[in-house]
């Protein structure tokens, strides 16, 4: 039997484990289906009789199911071998369709208890919120934590998901044990802020995934033969765009392996071991031969070249993620591709269904799109209600920008600028999206029945308020844009730009680039048109706004057809797919353009993230402009006054009189 006796003290406060812990998720939950109880039970012996006594679970797997899996393993003796550690926070709704997460007293103690029950202990060593409640102060939480460990319920806490900023507040509540967050060779985000953070508090780290959610022990070969019920065959990076990629990055992991003599699974473990002792990783596994060969990395020995080496495999850009870039001059940074959320509530057919979208607005998050887009007319209200319950746990890892303006009164539109509008606007969305703070607001169209410096004024009490971070504004002229920005700087302006809608090149553009204002381009697939062309318009809703645009009807449809089938031929040169052509066109008008794609389907949005690897030389640039130049292009962006940017001049300031 391979033995790791190697204890190190996790944290400061007095908590030792076993330098590798035992993930244990996948034998209850989400790694396919539930594995035979008798087998887990024999595998969680083995691994505590080879010195593995840290183990790791959570009341959401199963649900419940591998809490009381280890209850059961831990009779007759065991308990007092091991270091438990479970968590809470995440609770899904009876359908388990739907989860919230919780972070109130009522509820940690709640299921402070009910974990107990389910272990068949009397304490819990490590306590960890699993996702941080975003709805409730850090210190209110921790509060109740604190109680738990003087009743002697839990021994000590931890974090998982925790920016620094809530680490920090915590701890000064109560001290912190432990902080759970995904480290692994090619996820290496926490290093920058997370990790500093810990070790000058003094709290250890727990690597969960140290495997890459097993890509590093197997490769391109562990994603073809998931079942069809584990998440990780969604995951962006094992996607057929981004796997021939990313399978390089195994290989050389695999390269280096062999010269070390050990497998890659624990060459890529060993990795996480030399981050320092303060460093436990847990990985999962449902084989005691895998088992036993991570237990293996323990022994692996690298060399500072060695640690080079491996970490330039997969630095910056090796692995395929979504990179971030810098909005505007303001000091916002963003991914480089955002999500437009508009359609899974309004205007593009019916509303889509919550669970599918919250699950679609989830996968972008983790595949790096992290800015994301909506607005208090899409419904009007639901899709900000939609990403109010998408955002619960995951709040700090998103750039949110909604915006106001426009409203419907008695079946009509309106604009709205003025300040009293303006204040109840951004308060009613703080309280659909469940936020203290919206990123990035947005006026969605312009009030010109009151001067723009008006309406920017208020929104500048409203930053000074610390309600909204940054300003930003819609459909507006290059004129209107110079006013507002005298008043407050504008980080932001959001306008219609693609391969067919270029109006905005002339003078907008470069009055934006002149003032350090960044560029969001919404419908950068002309409204999904440059995706799939003629095939698209024909399968519309008749509830779908896009059915009755001017480009969509009859001959101007039988003529735009052929700037589509051109970017189609073209794409196939390319070996991408039309849309992915089109959004690289946006991508290469430079970095301060930001497109913001909307999509309700996972492999679309899959496609999307692709786009940012399609490369353009300047010569393919100016061919795909040729194709849809403005005398090419038939029909307006919209048949009706949509207060675009071409209506957006205001009267001047003098004219207000405060009444």
């Amino acid at each position: 039997m391979t033995t790791a006796k190697r204890m190190i003290k996790l944290g400061s406060e007095g908590l030792e484990v076993s330098a590798q812990g035992l993930g244990c998720m996948g034998m209850s939950a989400y790694y396919g289906p539930p594995k035979p109880e008798s087998d887990m039970i024999a595998l969680l012996h083995h691994a505590i009789n080879s010195g593995i006594t840290f183990l790791d679970t959570s009341d959401i797997y199963g649900p419940f199911t591998n809490e009381i899996l280890l209850g059961k393993a831990l009779k007759g003796g065991m308990r007092e071998k091991v270091q438990v550690a479970t968590k809470f926070g995440i609770k899904y709704d009876e359908g388990g369709e739907n989860f919230e997460v919780k972070g109130d007293p009522t509820y940690v103690r709640a299921a402070c208890e009910a974990s107990l029950k389910r272990l068949q202990v009397d304490y819990i060593d490590l306590y960890y919120q699993h996702r941080i409640d975003t709805r409730v102060p850090i210190e209110v939480t921790i509060g109740e934590l604190k109680k738990l460990v003087e009743e002697g319920k839990i021994k000590y806490i931890g974090l998982s998901e925790a920016s620094a900023s809530t680490i920090r507040r915590a701890h000064a509540v109560h001290p912190i044990t432990a902080v759970q967050l995904e480290w692994s060779l090619w996820t290496r985000d926490t290093e920058e802020d997370i990790i500093p953070t810990c070790r000058e508090l003094g709290i250890g780290i727990v690597a969960y995934s140290p495997l890459g959610r097993g890509f590093m022990s197997a490769g391109p070969k562990i994603v073809e033969t998931l079942s069809d019920d584990d998440f990780r065959k969604n995951l962006p990076r094992f996607q057929p765009e981004n796997m021939e990629h990313n399978q390089k990055i195994y290989e050389q992991v695999k390269e280096i392996a062999a010269r070390k003599g050990c497998s890659p699974s624990q060459l890529a473990l060993a990795w996480v071991h030399h981050q320092g002792n303060d460093v436990a990783p847990i990985p999962g596994t449902t084989k005691i031969e895998n088992f036993d060969q991570n237990v293996g990395a323990l022994s692996v020995k690298l060399t500072p070249e060695e640690m080079v080496e491996l970490e330039s495999l997969a630095a910056g850009g090796a692995v395929k993620v979504v990179r971030r870039t810098k909005l505007g001059s303001q000091g916002l940074q963003v991914s480089a591709q955002g999500l437009g959320c508009m359609g899974m509530s309004a205007f593009y057919g019916p509303p889509k269904p919550d669970t599918d979208m919250i699950a679609l607005i989830h996968h972008a998050i983790h595949s790096g799109v992290t800015f994301l887009d909506t607005s208090d007319v899409y419904g009007p209200f639901t899709n900000e209600i939609l990403l109010g319950k998408a955002l619960q746990g995951v709040r700090e890892k998103v750039e949110l920008a909604t915006k106001f303006g426009i409203r419907f009164a008695d079946g009509k539109q309106e604009i709205r600028g003025d300040p009293a509008y303006v204040r109840a606007s951004c308060e009613a969305s703080l309280k659909r999206l469940q936020v203290d703070c919206v990123d990035l607001y947005y006026q969605h169209r312009i009030d010109t029945s009151l001067p723009i410096e008006v309406t920017i004024g208020e929104l500048k009490k409203l930053v000074e308020e610390g309600k909204i971070k940054y300003i930003g504004l819609s459909e507006a002229s290059a004129s209107t844009i110079r006013r507002a920005h005298a008043v407050h700087p504008i980080t932001a302006v959001q306008l219609e730009w693609s391969l067919w809608s270029r109006d905005v090149e002339e003078d907008i553009i470069p009055t934006c680039r002149e003032l350090g204002i960044g560029i969001v381009a919404y419908s950068p697939l002309g409204r999904g048109f440059l995706s799939a062309g003629q095939n698209f318009v024909e399968n519309l809703h008749e509830s779908d706004f896009r059915k009755y645009l001017p480009r969509f009807q009859g001959e101007n449809l039988q003529h735009n057809k052929t700037i589509f089938e051109k970017v189609n031929e073209m794409a196939a040169r390319k070996e991408c797919t039309p849309a992915q052509l089109a959004l690289a066109w946006v991508h290469h008008q430079g970095d301060d353009v930001v497109p913001i794609p909307g999509t309700t389907k996972i492999e679309n949005l899959n496609q999307n993230i692709g786009a940012l690897s399609v490369k353009l030389t300047p010569e393919e640039m100016a061919e795909l402009e040729s194709y849809a130049s403005a005398d090419l292009v038939k029909g307006d962006r919209y048949g009706f006054s949509a207060g675009t940017w071409k209506e957006s001049e205001t009267p001047p300031l003098s004219s207000w009189k405060i009444e």
